[in-house]
């Protein structure tokens, strides 16, 4: 199935691309995706998942514009036509 992933920020400037869009089996979670970006884009290595496979802190991971942190976390699962967004950390005053 394919899931379409939007990506902000520095995390846009290491995957090369605003929106990409990528087959998985019909069974995959957020934490699999995101282990899954990690592995194929250098960049991002590290950036997403922490030693526990959980999504790190100060990330927003949002499913269809819903936080999945609300849902089941690394473990909500997707379906085909989701779109899968990755924010970074915000800093500012």
């Amino acid at each position: 199935m394919q899931v379409e992933l939007r990506f902000f920020a520095t995390f846009r400037e290491a995957v090369g691309s605003k929106t990409i869009e990528r087959d998985f089996d019909d069974d995959v979670t957020v934490g699999e995706v995101l282990d899954s970006i990690e592995a194929e884009f250098d960049g991002l290595s590290g950036s997403l998942l922490d030693g526990d496979g959980n999504i790190l802190p100060q990330l927003s991971v949002l499913k269809n514009g819903r936080e999945v942190l609300h849902m089941k976390g690394v473990d909500t699962e997707l379906e085909a036509g989701d779109r899968l967004s990755v924010f970074p950390p915000v800093a500012g005053g």
